[in-house]
């Protein structure tokens, strides 16, 4: 697809996922989101909570590993109880509850992300690359979820990657990745690189 930051113009908003759980307001954050908070066109890539989201209205039993991962958070910040699944008990019961208390343009906008998006020599994703495999025909499990394989591979992978999911102090940058992932769930520190005709830049904002 043409690059996006090619001119002034082109320019847009592209946010990496992982908008949900863990965090005090999810649904105040799609709710947002939904209604594009930016002054520039804005595409929405998808993380692996995301995906656990989705899952979890299909096959309730996906919520004993989600409420590790802040789907507690979550499913309380749409008014569902959490007081039994925080003893592995009333999956279905939320699901089905979860169901009735999501917005229809929750769902659309959840339906809606994609895994990743390229612009000139960057590759944008959540999590990162499976190596060896060409970008084209990567994977939506490794684009969502892979980290070691990724995290230690040095291999050039055709683009430099531009990801989060694995968070850390401060941005990341390495010849072939760039992790801008700096937990602002839990350090408040939200951490966005700036890619255009120039050097790469960095722009943090501090929340909460």
């Amino acid at each position: 697809m043409p690059g996006f930051g090619e001119q002034p113009s082109n320019a847009a908003v592209v946010t990496l996922g992982d908008y949900i759980d863990r965090g005090p307001d999810s649904r105040g954050v799609l709710d947002r989101l939904t209604r594009n908070p930016f002054p520039i066109p804005y595409v929405p890539l998808k993380g692996n909570h995301e995906e656990l989201f989705e899952l979890f209205l299909e096959d309730p039993g996906v919520g004993s590993q989600w409420r590790y991962l802040g789907g507690l958070e979550t499913l309380h910040s749409y008014g569902v109880p959490v007081g039994s699944l925080m003893r592995g008990k009333g999956f279905e019961e939320a699901s089905d509850m979860l169901r009735g208390r999501v917005p229809g343009e929750h769902l659309a906008f959840l339906s809606s992300l994609r895994t990743f998006i390229t612009s000139g020599q960057y590759f944008l994703c959540h999590a990162g690359v499976r190596p060896g495999v060409p970008l084209d025909r990567q994977q939506p499990r490794d684009l969502l979820w892979i980290r070691q394989e990724f995290l230690t591979s040095a291999r050039n992978f055709g683009k430099i990657v531009v990801h989060g999911h694995t968070p850390v102090e401060e941005p990341e940058v390495l010849p072939n990745r760039i992790n801008i992932d700096t937990g602002a769930f839990a350090t408040g520190r939200l951490t966005c690189i700036v890619l255009d005709r120039g050097p790469h830049r960095f722009l943090t904002a501090r929340c909460g």
